[in-house]
């Protein structure tokens, strides 16, 4: 068998040398796509959690939102769009407390026998959420943030337990937050939210100045409910779907 000469083996192993990098760089350019879908993929549709906080009522006998607040709980369930909208539904529990003490009002049942109340709320709300950073991880060339603040506005139905009967009406919720991915499931939020009902017998008592009035929210009451949220985020968007950009 004839010896091929020194530089034709040389030429060959070089040859053979070149052709291992070049697949080698193949795979790698095949692999790299795969693995920037799996990064920017680690969005999920929906979110399931609760959050506790503070609820405070405001009307005719309690002027201040930071007054006689009482604790309250909800449950949270959230459809997410994409990173920068979401429609959330909440339950929320809790207490409306107030009195006449203290009040500037003048009111003509009440100068002899101070009124107080605390009622149970039960609140079913939901809401459109805009966040003005797109919100999430993976997504870092698109400018994704695990910060965010946010806003929202919805539609709600209130029921309130007074002493003489029970409440049921509707309610405008319009709020802001903050809210921040501690993890690619876990979201932690605070917000502050004001329930503005189409009542004025949250209190348990209906114009108590004695005068009538007239119009959509004119002397309604008011609750407001500031409260931290933790939610788990779950159902992965699908990975080969392409038709939203943000798939």
């Amino acid at each position: 068998m004839p010896i091929k000469p020194l530089h034709t083996q040389f030429a060959s192993r070089q040859a053979r040398s070149i052709l291992s990098e070049g697949i080698v760089w193949i795979l790698l350019l095949l692999i790299m796509p795969l693995t920037a879908n799996a990064q920017e993929d680690d969005m999920y549709k929906m979110e399931i959690g609760a959050g506790v906080g503070l609820v405070s009522y405001e009307g005719d006998f309690n002027g201040s939102i930071t007054k006689n607040m009482q604790p309250g709980a909800s449950l949270i369930l959230r459809r997410v769009f994409n990173p920068y909208m979401d429609v959330r539904l909440n339950l929320m529990y809790g207490n409306l407390k107030g009195d006449s003490n203290g009040t500037q009002t003048y009111y003509p049942d009440y100068q002899q026998s101070p009124y107080s109340f605390s009622n149970t709320l039960i609140d079913l709300s939901m809401t459109y959420e805009y966040n003005f950073w797109p919100y999430g991880t993976g997504r870092d060339y698109r400018g994704a943030k695990r910060l965010t603040p946010f806003v929202f506005l919805g539609i709600g139905g209130t029921y309130v337990k007074t002493e003489q009967k029970s409440v049921f009406t509707g309610n405008l919720p319009i709020g802001l937050g903050i809210k921040y991915k501690l993890a690619k499931r876990v979201n932690l939020a605070i917000e502050w939210a004001m329930h503005f009902s189409l009542s004025d017998e949250l209190d348990g008592v209906k114009d108590p100045y004695m005068i009538k009035s007239s119009g959509l929210f004119k002397n309604t009451d008011c609750y407001s409910a500031l409260q931290l949220t933790l939610t788990y985020s779950f159902m992965q968007k699908c990975k080969t779907c392409n038709s939203d950009k943000y798939d």
